[in-house]
């Protein structure tokens, strides 16, 4: 019985040897990606230009002055006492940039070692009037951010804003929102209209997550607080039991969506607890079953893991929700 115990001990010490290593020599080859781009503080360029300045401006960043506004619209912009104050607000929470501008390079360096064709676009900051639902755009060569809506959850910008939005104005999710554009522009939204497949379908776009960002925490990741996190954690169990008795897994109800995909303030189980629980649960749990499938096939890579059908990964992931 001792003998079977040490070399028991011995066959788990060897895996995580061998584990560690892969990942150690992982970390090492994306650190030596190139990644080339451009930063511009474009927020910054239009607080300190003047009406005589607009002219260049619109003719370096076309993209950024819709030309069904004539320049006395611009002009007025700049004096305007929002703008002026939404400027001096993100002047204050982003005086350097430089901590973003690492995140972004790490970020972009993990994305082009996984898809190694990736260009990375230039970079631009800009303010969006707490255009949250745009607060990062990213098309072609260019992501476009909107640093005015990473102030905090508590700045007196988002007072009037539902909680389950505010809290994910802070700069803490900026590099996450980020991956997440990318990784939708790799990942295809399931034909399958399943809400199996459209949880699955958000559980590959997390794990890729996990990828570009392994230094992040989980909860930025899925933009969560810490404390959503660990009531996922801890009501993993409940979740899935609700989900599997509820025949909800091959369901094509697209309610589903309302009630546990989509940006939300709770899930909606029709129970006591959905007061409790974070929104978009479905999510978190087609995370958990990738990440068992990929845990249990780790020669699959990520890219590999985009294309495979949501049915497969179920199956073959065994999954067992946490106890």
């Amino acid at each position: 019985m001792k003998f079977l115990q040490k070399y028991f001990l011995f066959l788990i010490g060897t895996a995580l040897f061998f584990s560690c290593n892969k990942e150690n020599k992982t970390a090492e080859a994306i650190s030596k990606v190139q990644v080339d781009f451009e930063v511009v503080r474009f927020d910054r360029l239009f607080a300190d230009a003047s009406s005589n300045d607009i002219s260049e401006l619109k003719a370096s960043y076309p993209y950024l002055f819709p030309k069904q506004y004539s320049d006395s619209v611009w002009e007025a912009k700049l004096t305007d006492t929002l703008q002026i104050e939404l400027e001096d607000e993100v002047d204050k929470a982003f005086k350097s940039f430089d901590e973003e501008t690492e995140g972004i390079t790490s970020l972009f360096r993990h994305f082009k070692y996984y898809f190694p064709g990736f260009y990375a676009p230039k970079v631009i900051t800009v303010i969006s009037d707490v255009n949250y639902n745009d607060r990062v755009i990213l098309a072609d060569s260019l992501l476009l951010l909107g640093l005015d809506n990473y102030l905090g959850r508590e700045h007196h910008f988002y007072a009037g804003l539902p909680n389950y939005v505010s809290k994910g104005l802070d700069k803490a999710y900026l590099t996450s929102n980020i991956a997440s554009a990318l990784a939708k522009k790799v990942n295809k939204y399931p034909r399958n209209r399943s809400f199996l497949s459209r949880m699955i379908y958000y559980g590959k776009e997390l794990y890729l997550i996990d990828k570009l960002l392994p230094n992040s925490e989980d909860y930025q990741k899925v933009g969560y607080t810490r404390e959503e996190l660990e009531w996922s954690q801890i009501n993993e169990e409940q979740i899935w039991r609700y989900f599997v008795e509820q025949e909800l897994l091959y369901s094509t109800d697209s309610r589903l969506d309302r009630r546990f995909l989509d940006p939300a303030p709770f899930s909606k189980f029709g129970l006591e607890l959905d007061s409790e629980s974070p929104g978009r649960l479905g999510r978190y749990m087609g995370w958990q079953i990738v990440k068992a499938f990929m845990n249990k096939n780790p020669n699959i890579t990520p890219v590999q893991l985009l294309s495979l059908p949501a049915d497969d990964i179920f199956k073959k992931s065994n999954y067992k929700p946490k106890r």
